[in-house]
This record gives C-alpha cells, structure tokens and sequence, in this order.
C-alpha cells in the first residue's frame, strides 16, 4: 500500500470541497482505495489530503494525471500542491 500526500492552500474550502467530492467515482476508477481530508486548525483554506493506492505506479499515475491538475484548477488551489508518497515502516 502506499500512501500519497497532498497538501495546499485552497481560495475557498466550501467550494473546493465540493470540487473534490464530485469526483469521488473518477478517484476509484483511477485506483484510490480509500482517502481523507484534513484542513489546518488555525486556517480551513490550508488542506491535505491523503489517498491510497495498491501501489506506486497507481499513485505517481494519480499524482501526475491531468485530470488532478484539471480538477486542482477547477476547485480553486492556489500555488502548487506539496505532494509526497508513503508506504508502511
């Protein structure tokens, strides 16, 4: 299993969120088997996340996929996402 990371600010969580959860089925069908998302005590604008793979390929395909990209666009991120991979210790 590996864990992929992202992390970023959004212009407005509200929104942002319901840009994410749209494409809940588009996740599945691009391998993520589970996922969550966290937003910063101190701002709700400052957001990660992390989404499950079976493995690395699926996660680097994920991460580097336009439709993330297009959807970041769309959902209102700012800047560039800090995206990091992880697996079991």
């Amino acid at each position: 299993m590996v864990r992929m990371f992202v992390r970023h600010h959004v212009a407005d969580y509200p929104a942002w969120r319901a840009v994410y959860d749209s494409i809940d089925d588009t996740r599945a069908g691009m391998g993520v088997t589970d996922h969550a998302v966290f937003c910063s005590i101190d701002d709700e604008r400052d957001v990660t996340a992390w989404h499950d793979f079976d493995g690395e390929g699926a996660a680097r395909a994920f991460a580097a996929s336009p439709v993330l990209r297009e959807t970041m666009e769309r959902a209102g991120v700012q800047g560039a996402p800090q995206i990091w991979f992880t697996t079991s210790a």
